[in-house]
């Protein structure tokens, strides 16, 4: 087996706990999950690296792990696991191309995201400091991650010859480098104005982050890390009871545009889905809400 799977476990390591701020627990299970893969490959004598298994490998692997008698549920937090993993190598851009993409989960009970309705995305930019120098910014951070439905990578990434106001679309720069125009709203088109006219032209920028939107103090771009621990502080002040991250946003975002009514194909080519399987989860969230906004109000129930 090759050496690199120990880097990419410890790296990976640091990864659930710097960037996504897991416990310890959670942490561990990834873990195990990881060693699981870890050990097939072991099992086959394979002399792959972590950035070199393909889908025909992690297919092997199910049979692998399905065989061993371990229990569909089992099977399925395993499966998540590993597609953690991937997502972490995707993201560091380790890997262009994500091999569980089309992996099958074991037929059970699809979890679904965190989602805030508008109200408590309302109190979350209401939570903002507006008097504090990064003010103006974060609050045109977080309204562009909502309204706009970006990654997080997306809006760290965003460039200002990107913005394209006069058209009412910004041109983003997704996941595998495929850009897509995204519409935006006249809210985020103000709050981004009186981010640059207000504060941005304040600052001295440093040599290559010219073109980059939102900067830090340091007139540099801002990481990931700073835009979660900006949504979880904000979070902490008004006291949300949800678990959220930058991704909810996204999340909390394409729910609102199922409710209202929009169509699936237009949400899948704004947020830049691979594919419309991964837009219908929110038809199902949408329904979930339905279904209980139903319920508590249904005659037999009174």
């Amino acid at each position: 087996m090759h050496s690199s799977w120990i880097k990419y476990k410890k790296d990976y390591q640091s990864f659930l706990k710097i960037e996504k701020s897991l416990s310890e627990n959670s942490i561990l299970a990834y873990i195990r999950d990881y060693e699981k893969l870890t050990q097939f490959i072991e099992y086959v004598g394979s002399e792959k690296k972590p950035t070199e298994i393909t889908l025909k490998d992690l297919q092997e692997m199910i049979r692998w792990i399905s065989e061993m008698g371990i229990a569909a549920r089992s099977q399925a937090r395993i499966i998540s696991g590993i597609r953690n993993f991937f997502e972490y190598l995707v993201i560091e851009d380790e890997i262009k191309q994500d091999p569980t993409e089309l992996l099958e989960l074991p037929k059970i009970g699809k979890k679904l995201p965190e989602v805030l309705d508008k109200e408590e995305i309302d109190a979350l930019l209401a939570a903002v400091d507006l008097s504090k120098n990064e003010g103006h910014r974060n609050r045109a951070m977080l309204e562009t991650l909502y309204s706009c439905g970006l990654r997080v990578s997306e809006l760290v990434n965003l460039k200002i010859t990107n913005i394209y106001f006069e058209e009412g679309f910004i041109r983003v720069i997704g996941k595998g480098n495929k850009e897509r125009l995204v519409p935006v709203s006249s809210t985020v088109e103000k709050e981004i104005n009186l981010y640059k006219d207000f504060t941005r032209v304040h600052q001295e920028i440093q040599p290559g982050h010219e073109d980059i939107l939102f900067l830090n103090r340091r007139g540099a771009k801002l990481t990931r890390i700073m835009i979660y621990t900006i949504i979880q502080q904000l979070a902490q002040k008004i006291r949300l009871r949800k678990s959220i991250s930058p991704h909810t946003f996204r999340h909390s975002f394409a729910t609102h545009l199922v409710e209202g009514g929009a169509n699936l194909r237009a949400i899948q080519e704004m947020l830049g889905h691979e594919s419309i399987s991964t837009t219908e989860i929110y038809t199902h969230l949408s329904n979930d809400l339905l279904r209980e906004a139903i319920i508590s109000y249904h005659p037999r129930n009174k």
